[in-house]
Protein backbone atom coordinates (compact mmCIF):
# COMPACT_ATOMS: atom_id res chain seq x y z
CA UNK A 1 0.00 0.00 0.00
CA UNK A 2 1.16 3.24 -0.96
CA UNK A 3 2.11 5.74 2.51
CA UNK A 4 3.18 2.34 4.19
CA UNK A 5 6.51 1.61 4.82
CA UNK A 6 7.64 -2.27 4.39
CA UNK A 7 10.29 -2.63 6.66
CA UNK A 8 11.86 -5.97 5.87
CA UNK A 9 12.24 -4.55 2.11
CA UNK A 10 13.80 -1.44 3.85
CA UNK A 11 16.29 -3.49 5.69
CA UNK A 12 17.40 -6.35 2.37
CA UNK A 13 17.35 -2.87 -0.02
CA UNK A 14 20.12 -1.45 2.98
CA UNK A 15 21.98 -5.08 2.97
CA UNK A 16 22.10 -5.30 -0.86
CA UNK A 17 23.80 -1.70 -1.31
CA UNK A 18 25.96 -1.38 1.87
CA UNK A 19 25.08 1.19 4.62
CA UNK A 20 28.47 3.22 2.95
CA UNK A 21 26.17 3.57 -0.23
CA UNK A 22 24.40 7.03 -0.40
CA UNK A 23 21.30 4.90 -0.96
CA UNK A 24 22.13 2.81 1.71
CA UNK A 25 22.55 5.10 4.40
CA UNK A 26 19.21 6.70 3.69
CA UNK A 27 17.50 3.58 4.19
CA UNK A 28 19.42 3.09 7.45
CA UNK A 29 18.70 6.34 8.97
CA UNK A 30 15.32 6.44 7.94
CA UNK A 31 14.95 2.72 9.84
CA UNK A 32 16.69 4.16 12.92
CA UNK A 33 14.26 7.57 12.48
CA UNK A 34 11.37 5.29 12.67
CA UNK A 35 12.40 3.89 15.67
CA UNK A 36 13.70 5.97 17.71
CA UNK A 37 9.86 7.76 17.42
CA UNK A 38 8.64 4.60 18.40
CA UNK A 39 10.51 5.08 21.38
CA UNK A 40 8.86 8.27 22.09
CA UNK A 41 5.32 6.94 21.70
CA UNK A 42 6.15 3.95 23.87
CA UNK A 43 7.54 5.81 26.28
CA UNK A 44 4.57 8.39 26.97
CA UNK A 45 2.17 5.23 26.75
CA UNK A 46 3.32 3.34 29.38
CA UNK A 47 5.85 5.78 31.50
CA UNK A 48 5.57 8.86 33.33
CA UNK A 49 7.85 11.43 34.66
CA UNK A 50 8.12 13.84 38.00
CA UNK A 51 9.69 15.24 40.30
CA UNK A 52 10.09 14.26 43.85
CA UNK A 53 9.45 16.95 45.83
CA UNK A 54 7.26 15.73 48.76
CA UNK A 55 8.88 14.02 51.29
CA UNK A 56 7.08 10.43 50.68
CA UNK A 57 7.96 10.39 46.78
CA UNK A 58 11.48 11.22 48.28
CA UNK A 59 11.70 8.17 50.24
CA UNK A 60 10.18 6.18 47.41
CA UNK A 61 13.44 7.29 45.46
CA UNK A 62 15.93 6.49 48.70
CA UNK A 63 14.51 3.30 48.58
CA UNK A 64 15.36 2.40 45.18
CA UNK A 65 18.54 3.50 45.72
CA UNK A 66 18.75 1.49 48.91
CA UNK A 67 17.98 -1.52 47.10
CA UNK A 68 20.33 -1.36 44.51
CA UNK A 69 23.20 0.35 45.42
CA UNK A 70 23.08 -1.57 48.82
CA UNK A 71 21.51 -4.68 48.57
CA UNK A 72 22.38 -5.67 45.08
CA UNK A 73 25.55 -3.64 43.97
CA UNK A 74 26.51 -3.72 47.48
CA UNK A 75 28.47 -0.29 46.67
CA UNK A 76 27.02 1.63 49.84
CA UNK A 77 26.62 0.13 53.46
CA UNK A 78 22.82 -1.69 53.82
CA UNK A 79 21.14 0.37 57.27
CA UNK A 80 17.77 -0.58 59.08
CA UNK A 81 15.73 2.48 57.29
CA UNK A 82 16.34 0.70 53.94
CA UNK A 83 16.88 4.25 52.72
CA UNK A 84 19.99 5.36 50.90
CA UNK A 85 21.09 9.27 51.20
CA UNK A 86 23.72 11.23 51.43
CA UNK A 87 25.37 14.64 52.37
CA UNK A 88 24.53 15.34 48.82
CA UNK A 89 20.55 15.26 49.22
CA UNK A 90 19.86 17.87 50.97
CA UNK A 91 20.51 19.67 48.07
CA UNK A 92 19.39 17.61 45.20
CA UNK A 93 16.35 17.50 42.74
CA UNK A 94 15.04 13.63 42.74
CA UNK A 95 13.68 12.41 40.03
CA UNK A 96 12.15 9.48 38.60
CA UNK A 97 9.81 7.59 36.06
CA UNK A 98 6.52 6.24 36.91
CA UNK A 99 4.68 2.80 35.37
CA UNK A 100 1.33 4.06 34.54
CA UNK A 101 -0.56 0.86 34.92
CA UNK A 102 0.48 0.23 38.35
CA UNK A 103 1.61 3.39 39.52
CA UNK A 104 4.71 2.25 40.99
CA UNK A 105 8.24 4.16 40.49
CA UNK A 106 9.88 2.50 37.68
CA UNK A 107 13.73 4.07 38.66
CA UNK A 108 14.96 7.03 39.83
CA UNK A 109 17.76 10.14 39.21
CA UNK A 110 18.75 13.02 41.26
CA UNK A 111 20.55 16.15 40.06
CA UNK A 112 22.81 17.85 42.73
CA UNK A 113 22.88 21.77 42.45
CA UNK A 114 24.64 23.45 45.04
CA UNK A 115 24.24 26.90 45.91
CA UNK A 116 26.96 27.96 48.10
CA UNK A 117 30.90 27.45 48.21
CA UNK A 118 30.57 25.02 51.16
CA UNK A 119 28.14 22.50 48.77
CA UNK A 120 29.95 20.30 46.55
CA UNK A 121 29.01 18.34 43.82
CA UNK A 122 29.92 14.74 44.57
CA UNK A 123 32.60 14.47 41.72
CA UNK A 124 34.06 17.40 43.34
CA UNK A 125 34.59 15.71 46.62
CA UNK A 126 35.67 12.15 45.53
CA UNK A 127 37.11 12.59 42.09
CA UNK A 128 38.32 15.96 41.37
CA UNK A 129 41.44 14.83 40.64
CA UNK A 130 40.05 12.49 37.80
CA UNK A 131 39.45 15.79 35.71
CA UNK A 132 42.44 16.44 33.66
CA UNK A 133 40.18 19.37 31.60
CA UNK A 134 41.44 22.13 34.21
CA UNK A 135 38.97 24.33 32.03
CA UNK A 136 35.96 22.44 33.26
CA UNK A 137 36.79 21.99 36.41
CA UNK A 138 33.45 23.04 38.29
CA UNK A 139 34.91 25.62 40.45
CA UNK A 140 35.47 27.74 37.34
CA UNK A 141 31.90 28.74 37.20
CA UNK A 142 29.26 30.15 39.20
CA UNK A 143 27.39 27.76 41.80
CA UNK A 144 24.11 27.42 40.54
CA UNK A 145 25.46 27.00 37.36
CA UNK A 146 26.82 23.56 37.70
CA UNK A 147 25.28 19.92 38.69
CA UNK A 148 25.96 16.71 38.71
CA UNK A 149 23.83 13.92 37.77
CA UNK A 150 24.23 10.85 39.66
CA UNK A 151 22.34 8.07 41.71
CA UNK A 152 20.07 6.24 38.50
CA UNK A 153 18.76 3.18 39.83
CA UNK A 154 15.96 0.52 38.22
CA UNK A 155 14.40 -1.73 40.29
CA UNK A 156 15.09 -5.20 39.83
CA UNK A 157 11.01 -5.95 38.47
CA UNK A 158 11.31 -3.32 35.73
CA UNK A 159 15.06 -5.23 34.07
CA UNK A 160 13.48 -8.79 34.01
CA UNK A 161 12.80 -8.32 30.00
CA UNK A 162 15.99 -10.48 28.59
CA UNK A 163 17.82 -7.22 26.79
CA UNK A 164 18.30 -5.91 30.85
CA UNK A 165 19.34 -8.79 32.47
CA UNK A 166 23.22 -8.31 32.64
CA UNK A 167 25.54 -6.73 34.47
CA UNK A 168 24.90 -2.49 34.86
CA UNK A 169 21.55 -2.40 34.34
CA UNK A 170 20.64 -1.80 37.72
CA UNK A 171 22.46 2.11 36.49
CA UNK A 172 21.17 2.29 33.16
CA UNK A 173 24.25 1.08 31.42
CA UNK A 174 23.12 -0.68 27.99
CA UNK A 175 23.83 -4.03 26.89
CA UNK A 176 26.13 -3.40 24.01
CA UNK A 177 25.81 -6.61 22.16
CA UNK A 178 21.66 -6.53 22.34
CA UNK A 179 22.35 -2.99 21.26
CA UNK A 180 24.49 -3.53 18.58
CA UNK A 181 21.81 -6.44 16.87
CA UNK A 182 18.33 -4.55 17.75
CA UNK A 183 19.25 -0.84 17.27
CA UNK A 184 17.13 1.58 19.05
CA UNK A 185 14.07 -1.10 19.32
CA UNK A 186 15.60 -2.60 22.10
CA UNK A 187 17.05 1.04 24.34
CA UNK A 188 15.97 0.68 27.36
CA UNK A 189 12.79 2.95 27.86
CA UNK A 190 13.30 3.79 31.57
CA UNK A 191 16.95 4.67 31.40
CA UNK A 192 16.62 6.85 28.57
CA UNK A 193 13.29 8.32 30.23
CA UNK A 194 15.56 9.18 33.57
CA UNK A 195 18.63 10.74 31.89
CA UNK A 196 15.81 13.13 30.10
CA UNK A 197 13.44 13.81 32.99
CA UNK A 198 17.09 14.82 34.74
CA UNK A 199 17.99 16.64 31.28
CA UNK A 200 14.30 18.57 31.22
CA UNK A 201 14.87 19.75 35.08
CA UNK A 202 18.27 21.22 34.24
CA UNK A 203 16.43 23.14 30.66
CA UNK A 204 14.00 24.51 33.53
CA UNK A 205 16.23 25.30 36.09
CA UNK A 206 18.62 27.04 33.36
CA UNK A 207 21.91 24.95 34.77
CA UNK A 208 24.73 25.69 31.73
CA UNK A 209 27.07 22.99 32.84
CA UNK A 210 26.22 19.41 33.52
CA UNK A 211 28.88 16.78 34.84
CA UNK A 212 28.49 13.28 35.79
CA UNK A 213 30.53 9.97 36.65
CA UNK A 214 29.91 7.57 34.04
CA UNK A 215 31.83 3.93 32.15
CA UNK A 216 33.16 5.55 28.95
CA UNK A 217 30.97 2.40 27.14
CA UNK A 218 27.22 4.53 28.59
CA UNK A 219 28.21 7.74 27.51
CA UNK A 220 29.22 6.36 23.96
CA UNK A 221 25.63 4.93 24.25
CA UNK A 222 24.19 8.14 25.20
CA UNK A 223 25.73 9.92 22.48
CA UNK A 224 23.86 7.54 19.85
CA UNK A 225 20.51 9.82 21.01
CA UNK A 226 22.45 12.97 21.06
CA UNK A 227 23.11 13.51 24.47
CA UNK A 228 26.99 13.68 23.69
CA UNK A 229 29.36 13.67 26.60
CA UNK A 230 32.39 14.73 26.50
CA UNK A 231 35.39 12.93 28.42
CA UNK A 232 36.94 15.41 30.93
CA UNK A 233 39.62 13.14 32.16
CA UNK A 234 41.04 9.03 32.31
CA UNK A 235 38.86 5.74 33.81
CA UNK A 236 39.63 5.56 37.05
CA UNK A 237 38.22 2.67 39.87
CA UNK A 238 34.96 5.03 41.41
CA UNK A 239 32.08 2.23 41.74
CA UNK A 240 33.35 0.49 38.80
CA UNK A 241 36.04 1.66 35.82
CA UNK A 242 34.42 5.40 35.24
CA UNK A 243 35.17 8.32 33.78
CA UNK A 244 34.42 12.09 34.53
CA UNK A 245 32.06 13.47 32.09
CA UNK A 246 30.74 17.10 31.05
CA UNK A 247 27.46 18.47 28.52
CA UNK A 248 26.85 21.78 28.46
CA UNK A 249 23.21 22.91 28.17
CA UNK A 250 22.98 24.37 24.61
CA UNK A 251 24.56 21.05 23.43
CA UNK A 252 22.26 19.22 25.67
CA UNK A 253 19.50 20.94 23.65
CA UNK A 254 20.04 21.14 20.37
CA UNK A 255 21.88 17.82 19.65
CA UNK A 256 19.25 15.31 20.39
CA UNK A 257 17.93 12.76 17.53
CA UNK A 258 14.88 12.58 16.10
CA UNK A 259 12.12 10.92 18.47
CA UNK A 260 14.57 11.36 21.36
CA UNK A 261 13.79 15.55 20.93
CA UNK A 262 10.65 14.74 20.55
CA UNK A 263 10.08 12.45 23.71
CA UNK A 264 12.20 15.41 25.86
CA UNK A 265 9.70 18.29 24.87
CA UNK A 266 6.88 15.91 25.78
CA UNK A 267 8.54 15.15 29.09
CA UNK A 268 9.34 19.11 29.32
CA UNK A 269 5.62 19.59 28.40
CA UNK A 270 4.38 16.90 31.37
CA UNK A 271 6.28 17.98 33.92
CA UNK A 272 4.82 21.75 33.51
CA UNK A 273 1.60 20.51 33.38
CA UNK A 274 1.64 18.79 36.61
CA UNK A 275 4.03 21.71 38.64
CA UNK A 276 0.92 23.74 37.18
CA UNK A 277 -1.71 21.46 38.69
Amino acid sequence: MYGKTNKPMLERLGGLVGKNNKIGKAISDYSRYKQAHQVASHFSQYLHPGIATAAELKAQTYRIRHTVYCEELKLEAANNTRLETDEFDSYSLPCYIQHSATQTMAGTVRIVHPHSAQQLLPIEKYCVHAITDNALLPANFAREKVCEVSRLAIPEQFRRRSIDKFQGSQTGELNPYTFSQTELRCFPFIAVGLYLTAAALVIQKDIEHIYVMVEPRLAKNMRLIGIKFRQIGPVIDYHGQRAAHYIDLETLTTKLTGGFAVMLNDIIAELAQAEGN
